[in-house]
């Protein structure tokens, strides 16, 4: 009855999975902005292994960190119980870490500090644990005192000298050595085991020694310790001469008893082996005999597993990586010689410590979403599987009626706000333990724009574009597009759009221009974006550069020529032979075209014109040859380049058909470059008359094609061959061939139905293409009725692409169907379209409008909806209208402004959070549904007000200083209160270069808004941070540095003008200046006419005139004199000069003797009165006068 029940809750357990809908978990995207926000329980980034062993001459450092947000906070289990970091001085956590570091500086002994330690790192949305790390500190131990006995073994006997190394932490190295720190040679006949023994297979008397030294290396302390040697001794029955020693004839010719093969490792004939998965396996077999044993290894019952065995040891161990279970089994070793041989079975078992097959992982989902945790292990034996829920058994944590649990699998369904958590899966056996951390975070978020605001996007006329909107929201938001602002979203026909909200246009054409919006909304609220769409016609070259020939030193031109979008700016760049050209005085760019003068050998290439715009290029080539003049000879036309082909001859029709024709045609010249292919164009006269279209293209080797054709067109042919150069010239036309009439084939595209009015639809299409008539009189029967009736269809005839439905009642379903039909029948039905009438104004309104949980800045808004047949239209959205009336902090205006939100939902009961409310105000709203033309009657209004919060930052903060030893502080109220302000709090610590000082703290009450410091030293500079309280908490601070005065030379609020050192200064300046503006007026006044007493060594010049009080008047005409500076010549002409032979002397005439020196003496001595007239005629000169003040 038992496992019947079993069998009957397994299948009721499978059949629950298979009903189950799970929804997809949400993928958060990196969003720097996203991120900041996102609330998230912790993880375990880092952590010490679990097997930690630690070198005791270092500090002990046991990492462990975490992410999270809120930043996790850490503590530490030791031995299962709760460390107490703060009490023990040695044991120090890093900052916004949870990483231990136990020193030892001060004493202490690390093996103290062994044992079994948990890291949990916490926030307000789970607790992640971190493996136990069993921490043991490394040993070397010393190896023991003991006196070893000779060894004494008779010769060709075996011989183990066993090794036995003190046990370390992790165990040492073992290896053998002698003496002189040698390596004890090993081969065949001599090896070290496994164990670290040292096996001889049999002795010869070259083994006697006494100096056989074990030697254990400690890996973390990096010591060798060493056993005491062994001695060993061998007999011979024979003399032995041991300066002589053969390796081939070890015993010297010597006679020795040989023996058959027996095992000294492992002893007996079998024995086991456990290994676990993914470890190495490591089997030994060490033989005895005489000659020396030769092993070798099989596996019964099947292979050894070629790639992951290696032999080692002379062939002495087998060694196999990487085990898995089919390495499990018997391995048998053989060891023989010319006398016999042994065999061992060593039976091998595979044990798995757990490993994951299904890992569980962190799972973010919206509310009301389901999800699941899987954990699924597996090892030998099987291990068991335990849940916890931020690190405590599942079973004990509180019931959670959205959590089921199913075996290994934890089931969420409809999982709500704040019940994120962090979930530990530990799978365990014998042989060790996984422990995995996942959380479950419920996240809610309003829809967010990740892309770049109003793009612009610019595409080539029928390409494919992508119009990009990147989105995120929680609950996933539904995105839909719209073009200008108008109809019910695109998708569908060209337009495609995919999960991650890009809007795929098939081929943009140029009606496709406009504003694009994509607009995503979830129960939170609605965000949208815009995408600016232009099209650009595409760049083409339409005259590309041609090949040419021509003579070295000629002058030879390549046009390029370009049509493009006249909105984008074009460049053109030619190239020769992929590489860039430089302009130079034989390379001219002339706009399109490329210009080569004086050509030689060297300009010989391919010619390329590139053409590029922001969006599109386009490129094409020619080939330039340079030839000699005697190249024009035609006896050496082979060294011409390949041209061109002459255009095809003489066209002929045959064998007409309704829909084809047989197109024959005689090939031009190839002109030294074979035919590639043909290219045959149509040019009909009844749609289009005169413009020639490509019809098809065959291959070169073909002069004879059926064509196929479209009915009820007057068809006339010509042919353009293409080579490697380039195409022909067109072939004339070929006679006209008319098609008969047939019905069409073809179904009208883009058939939609969509109201313009409210009691109309309107039924739109594609018109077919002038080549898809097939016939006269094209016209298109339209046929619609209601959705999900049996009414008969009705229906119209119409040569428009447009007919109106009218008297519909308003926003119903219709079938649409559409046939195009000419004079010669009716052609293929469409499929069945579903449009729908116009839409009107909703006629009810949600009622029942009410908010909850309101906090500060946001409430939970609910409402009873509309019933969707009211709506009477395509439901767009709820819209709620809200605005702020008024504060409650006494005495605060605020300015109304209306405020609107829209929710996009189809709940019964919706419930949907209006944030970003100003705190202790009261709001006013109502709540209208609308579709995508109209909105309806106004809800019920709901008057509400939010509680208090932290205000923001006092409205402004300066910092003035009125004397050297105080500082004065002024701030006013915050703008926005957020409540009542009950006093201000000043926080401050000195600043001295990176360091900072004890943090002091001031408190105010709400009417004083100054305060005065006194600074301990002139010097002394801080950082303050001042911030308004309310009963909530403090609000926004505002951190201002004080001024930097430490020269003294600028203080706030003192005017410098009123100070006593300041007016001295200003007085000595201004007496200094009178007496200088005295002395120059005196030395001025002096000047003009002086009397001259006794002149008699002075000659007079002819321009000098005495007046009739026996005084000279000095001529000092400016137009005459020369400029100071500058000389006269004898001739009379001013030479320009440093310095005036007049100012050496008199002004006299000056002399010069036979050798043309200057003899003239300068005048020295002379009396009082003709030294006062010379320095008075100098200052009648305004530039004398200024240098005699200098």
């Amino acid at each position: 009855m038992l496992r019947q029940g079993g069998r009957a809750a397994l299948a009721l357990m499978s059949l629950q999975l298979l009903l189950w809908h799970e929804s997809a978990t949400i993928e958060v995207p990196q969003d720097p902005k996203i991120l900041a926000e996102l609330k998230q329980p912790p993880t375990i980034t880092k952590q010490s292994v679990k097997d930690y062993i630690v070198d005791p001459r270092d500090n002990i450092i046991i990492e462990c960190e975490a992410k999270g947000n809120p930043v996790p906070m850490f503590s530490w289990r030791r031995n299962g119980k709760f460390f107490n970091i703060g009490k023990d001085p040695r044991v120090t956590m890093r900052k916004r870490s949870g990483t231990l570091e136990i020193g030892f500086r001060n004493g202490g002994r690390p093996e103290d500090y062994e044992g079994e330690y948990q890291c949990f790192a916490s926030n307000e949305h789970g607790v992640a644990l971190s493996n136990k790390i069993l921490l043991r500190v490394s040993k070397a131990p010393l190896w023991p005192k003991e006196v070893l006995d000779p060894v004494v073994v008779t010769e060709g006997m075996a011989l183990v000298l066993p090794c036995n190394p003190p046990p370390g932490l992790p165990p040492p190295f073992t290896f053998w050595m002698n003496s002189m720190m040698s390596p004890i040679p090993q081969d065949k006949r001599v090896s070290k085991g496994l164990n670290g023994d040292l096996y001889f297979s049999n002795v010869v008397a070259h083994d006697a020694n006494d100096d056989y030294s074990c030697n254990a290396r400690f890996p973390f302390t990096h010591t060798i310790q060493q056993k005491n040697p062994f001695t060993l001794k061998i007999l011979t029955n024979e003399p032995y001469n041991d300066t002589f020693y053969n390796a081939s004839d070890p015993y010297g010719g010597r006679k020795v008893s040989e023996s058959t093969p027996t095992f000294l490792s492992p002893l007996g004939t079998e024995s086991s082996k456990m290994v676990l998965r993914d470890e190495q396996l490591l089997l030994e077999c060490i033989a005895a005999g005489l000659p020396t044993p030769t092993i070798k290894w099989f596996k019964k019952g099947g292979d050894l597993p070629g790639r992951k065995v290696k032999f080692e040891n002379y062939n002495k161990t087998l060694k196999v990586i990487n085990v898995s279970e089919e390495d499990a089994g018997e391995y048998v070793c053989m060891a023989n010689n010319h006398l016999g041989s042994i065999r061992h079975s060593i039976f091998v078992q595979v044990k798995a410590a757990p490993y994951w097959l299904d890992k569980p992982t962190n799972l973010v989902l919206a509310p009301e979403d389901n999800g699941r945790l899987v954990c699924r292990a597996n090892g030998n034996p099987k291990p068991s599987i335990q849940w916890l829920i931020n690190g405590q058994p599942i079973n004990s944590s509180l019931p959670n009626p959205s959590q089921q649990m199913m075996g290994d699998t934890i089931i969420f369904r409809s999982v709500q706000m704040g019940s994120s958590a962090v979930y530990q899966c530990n799978a365990s056996n014998q042989h060790g333990y996984l422990l995995a951390n996942a959380f479950v975070s419920v996240l809610d978020m309003p829809p967010r724009m990740l892309g770049p605001k109003n793009q612009l996007i610019k595409v080539i006329e029928n390409n494919r574009t992508f119009l990009d909107c990147p989105f995120f929201g929680s609950p996933l938001p539904d995105l839909r597009w719209f073009k200008n602002g108008q109809g019910s979203g695109l998708d569908g026909g060209l337009y495609r759009v995919y999960l991650n909200g890009t809007l795929e246009i098939k081929r943009a054409r140029v009606e496709d221009e406009g504003t694009y919006t994509c607009l995503a909304n979830n129960i939170l609220g609605m965000a949208e974006n815009q995408v600016r769409l232009e099209v650009k016609e595409p760049t083409r070259i339409i005259g590309a550069p041609e090949h040419q020939s021509a003579i070295r030193g000629s002058t030879v031109r390549f046009e390029c020529k370009v049509k493009s979008d006249a909105s984008l700016p074009v460049s053109v760049v030619w190239t020769k032979d992929d590489k860039p050209l430089h302009q130079g005085w034989r390379l001219k760019k002339d706009g399109e075209s490329l210009t080569i003068s004086n050509i030689n050998e060297g300009d010989e290439g391919t010619y390329t014109c590139d053409v590029k715009s922001e969006i599109d290029q386009d490129s094409a080539s020619a080939r330039l040859v340079v030839l000699e003049e005697a190249s024009l000879n035609p006896s050496l036309s082979s060294a011409l380049p390949p041209g061109r082909p002459d255009p095809p001859m003489d066209l002929d029709l045959s064998d007409p058909a309704a829909r084809s024709v047989r197109l024959t045609w005689i090939p031009g010249n190839d002109h030294r470059s074979p035919i590639a292919e043909f290219l045959v164009q149509f040019e009909e006269n009844h749609w289009e008359p005169g413009r020639w279209q490509d019809l098809a293209t065959y291959p070169g080797d073909l002069n004879s094609v059926i064509l196929q054709l479209a009915p009820f067109v007057n068809y006339q042919f010509r042919v353009i061959a293409v080579n490697a150069v380039g195409r022909s010239e067109p072939s004339y036309p070929s006679p006209r061939y008319k098609t008969s009439s047939a019905a069409p084939d073809v179904i009208p595209r883009g058939l939609r139905g969509w109201g313009s009015d409210k009691n109309n639809m309107e039924i739109t299409w594609e018109p077919l293409l002038d080549l898809e008539k097939n016939g006269p009189n094209l016209h298109y029967v339209v046929w619609w009725r209601r959705k999900d009736s049996d009414a008969e269809w009705d229906n119209v005839t119409t040569i428009g692409t447009k007919v109106v439905v009218h008297n519909t009642k308003t926003y119903v379903p219709y079938e649409i169907k559409i046939q195009a039909t000419n004079d010669i029948g009716p052609g293929p039905e469409s499929n069945v379209v579903i449009g729908y009438s116009g839409e009107d104004k909703p006629k009810n309104a949600p009622t029942e409008l009410r908010i909850s949980k309101v906090d500060s800045t946001k409430g939970h808004i609910h409402w009873k909806p509309v019933d969707p047949v009211s709506v009477q239209g395509e439901l767009k959205e709820y819209k709620l209208y809200y605005s702020r009336e008024s504060s409650h902090a006494p005495g605060l205006l605020v300015r109304k402004e209306n405020k609107t939100k829209g929710f996009y939902t189809t709940m019964a009961e919706p419930s949907v959070i209006l944030s970003g409310l100003v705190p202790f105000s009261r709001y006013k709203m109502f709540m209208v549904v609308a579709n995508t033309r109209y909105e309806g009657p106004p809800s019920n209004v709901v008057e509400f007000s939010t509680k208090e919060g932290v205000p923001d930052a006092p409205r402004f903060f300066r910092i003035n200083r009125r004397s050297f030893d105080t500082i004065h502080l002024q701030w006013d109220k915050p703008l926005e209160p957020n409540g009542i302000v009950i006093g201000y709090r000043l926080k401050y610590h000195t600043v001295n270069g990176s360091r900072e000082g004890r943090p002091q703290m001031e408190t105010f009450p709400p009417n004083v808004t100054e305060y005065t410091m006194r600074l301990p030293d002139r010097s002394t500079r801080y950082n303050f941070y001042l911030s308004a309280l309310t009963q909530v908490g403090a609000g926004e601070v505002f951190a201002e540095e004080s001024p930097f005065f430490a020269n003294e030379a600028y203080i706030d609020q003192v005017d410098i003008a009123t100070q006593g050192w300041f007016i001295g200064l200003m007085c000595a300046i201004a007496l200094i200046i009178l007496i200088l503006l005295i002395v120059c007026f005196i030395k001025r006044s002096r000047g003009g006419k002086y009397p001259v007493r006794d002149k008699k060594e002075l000659p007079l010049d002819s321009v000098d005139q005495k007046d009739p009080d026996g005084s000279f008047d000095y001529q000092s005409d400016e137009d005459n004199k020369p400029l100071q500076g500058s000389q006269t010549s004898l001739e009379g002409h001013v030479k320009e000069s440093d310095d005036s032979l007049v100012d050496y002397g008199e002004g006299g005439d000056g002399q010069f003797n036979e050798d043309g020196s200057f003899i003239g003496q300068y005048t020295v001595k002379k009396d009082k009165d003709e030294t006062e007239g010379n320095e008075s005629s100098e200052a009648t000169s305004p530039v004398n006068a200024i240098y005699s003040l200098a």
